[in-house]
């Protein structure tokens, strides 16, 4: 078939209108942050580091990166719902100007809904919004042969207009050189987290 030059730009830009949302979009952008604000890592084991030492998980390489105090709120094993009633005391005792949600991980192992795991995230932005706290969110794979963040992430990061970082997780769990076990990296992997973060935060204006 010949299309020719004006039918093949009618094709490209006809395929163009199918990308997903949120392709070459502008990353939402977040109030510039001080050098004493406060971050707060908040999650589960990919979080807390488990997989590696205490200095190399991802929130302590990220405070290296960005010369700014990061708290490292991660609890291993914790469910989108403890993380729920946990923030509360998190944002009292921390006060931060940033929190980073990395969360969804132990529901999806343990075969919450979907809908259920959204429901938790959403209330989690909410109160992060409702507190005029500033928020990343982290996509976290299902566990699978072909591994990627659930949708309800990016349709979570769309409602509340906050950066997502969809990739990173899934490219590190992929690749068996960055993993400490099937469901943790090591070192090498959470600096490659952190990297990915501290990328973010700068294309977002954070920093």
């Amino acid at each position: 078939m010949n299309w020719g030059a004006r039918g093949l730009r009618v094709l490209l830009l006809a395929l163009s209108l199918t990308l997903p949302a949120g392709c070459g979009d502008r990353v939402p952008q977040l109030p510039p942050l001080g050098s004493n604000d406060v971050i707060v890592a908040f999650g589960d084991s990919l979080t807390y580091g488990t997989g590696a030492e205490e200095r190399e998980s991802y929130p302590a390489v990220l405070a290296q990166l960005i010369g700014r105090p990061v708290v490292r709120a991660g609890v291993p094993g914790e469910m989108t719902a403890q993380g729920l009633r946990r923030l509360p005391s998190v944002i009292d005792e921390h006060r931060p100007r940033l929190v980073i949600v990395c969360l969804g991980g132990n529901d999806m192992l343990r075969k919450i809904g979907e809908r259920e795991i959204k429901r938790n995230l959403r209330d989690m932005l909410k109160m992060l919004s409702q507190s005029g706290i500033a928020a990343v969110l982290v996509g976290v794979p299902k566990p699978s042969l072909v591994m990627s963040a659930p949708g309800f992430y990016a349709e979570l990061a769309r409602e509340f207009g906050v950066p997502y970082e969809s990739e990173i997780v899934t490219s590190v769990l992929r690749a068996a050189d960055m993993k400490a076990d099937p469901i943790h990296p090591n070192a090498r992997g959470y600096r490659k987290m952190a990297e990915a973060l501290a990328q973010l935060l700068r294309e977002a204006g954070a920093l």
